[in-house]
């Protein structure tokens, strides 16, 4: 069961910048859709990562960058339709273990993610970051808090007690299956090699769906997103839909950067990621050198834990 909630007070924590009146749509800001903060209050995104680059630039020079675009190689060849409703099947049976919210935060410390080009940290320490710096400038949004922890915990796909599935089953930008592979999904050209691409089920734009169907009922690649989401829907968490939104869909870079399958959003699709689109700022650039206190902020999270999700979860 899930709870609805209002949208985004735009006009409290963003700039007036300038939202056309014919539209309910966010300004893009240095390509993202989303609110512009006030440069003296609220979070300011830097201008580079850790490495020295802008942020997600997959064409720089580096060690890091070979092995992000190895790993997008692996991905686009591999993630077709039927590998994604076979890991759907699996993992949704959620019989691997029970524990609770925090404890699977824990076992992310052991966790680096190999598709991201911004990020060398265990996973938990972004999980903290992006959460904190959301709590400071939204401090009555609770569950925005909450879904900023929880978003990436899917990410223990990747241990050996969870099968051990390869990053490229778990990480990285997520994109739809059954349909055609919009140019927009980074490392597109490894897509060719992919079975999906030469079958005309699903080489077409809409492919086996129809617009406006809604993302509820688009295959996206398996990964870390849609296992948390089945993680969180399954074990009757009371977080708004907008937050299952936000844990489902905040890698569908396609969507949220480039605007490309938007003819298969319904009209909550276009509410909720008004949410997606205020978070996705933090999530990003909240990937610095900037260290948490973890036993300062762990009773609020535990909290928040308590008020939206079961002691134990089925995972």
């Amino acid at each position: 069961m899930t709870i609805a909630i209002e949208q985004p007070d735009l006009g409290l924590q963003v700039d007036a910048k300038k939202i056309p009146s014919d539209t309910n749509e966010l300004i893009l800001d240095g390509g993202f859709a989303l609110p512009k903060l006030e440069p003296q209050v609220g979070f300011e995104a830097p201008e580079i990562n850790s490495f020295g680059h802008s942020f997600r630039d997959y064409n720089a020079e580096s060690e890091r960058q070979k092995t992000v675009e190895e790993f997008y190689r692996l991905n686009h060849i591999n993630q077709t339709y039927d590998f994604v409703k076979k890991m759907r099947e699996k993992y949704g049976k959620l019989d691997r273990v029970e524990m609770s919210i925090w404890e699977c935060c824990e076992l992310l410390n052991d966790v680096v993610d190999d598709s991201d080009p911004d990020l060398d940290e265990p996973q938990i320490e972004h999980l903290l970051q992006t959460a904190e710096a959301i709590r400071k400038d939204y401090p009555h949004e609770d569950w925005l808090h909450l879904t900023a922890l929880i978003h990436d915990l899917g990410k223990v796909l990747l241990l050996p007690s969870f099968g051990g599935l390869p990053q490229w089953a778990v990480v990285g930008d997520t994109f739809p299956l059954g349909c055609a592979f919009d140019e927009s999904i980074v490392h597109h050209k490894y897509f060719k090699d992919n079975s999906d691409t030469h079958n005309p089920a699903y080489n077409t734009k809409n492919g086996i769906y129809e617009e406006g169907c809604g993302l509820e009922n688009v295959v996206m690649s398996w990964g870390h997103d849609d296992y948390m989401y089945l993680v969180a829907k399954e074990n009757g968490t009371t977080l708004p839909s907008a937050a299952l939104f936000i844990v489902r869909y905040h890698s569908f870079y396609p969507l949220h950067r480039a605007g490309a399958y938007t003819h298969l959003m319904n009209e909550e699709d276009k509410e909720n990621l008004k949410w997606l689109q205020i978070f996705n700022k933090y999530d990003l650039y909240s990937k610095s050198k900037v260290r948490v206190d973890v036993d300062k902020v762990k009773p609020y999270y535990l909290s928040l834990i308590e008020k939206y999700f079961p002691a134990k979860l089925k995972w």
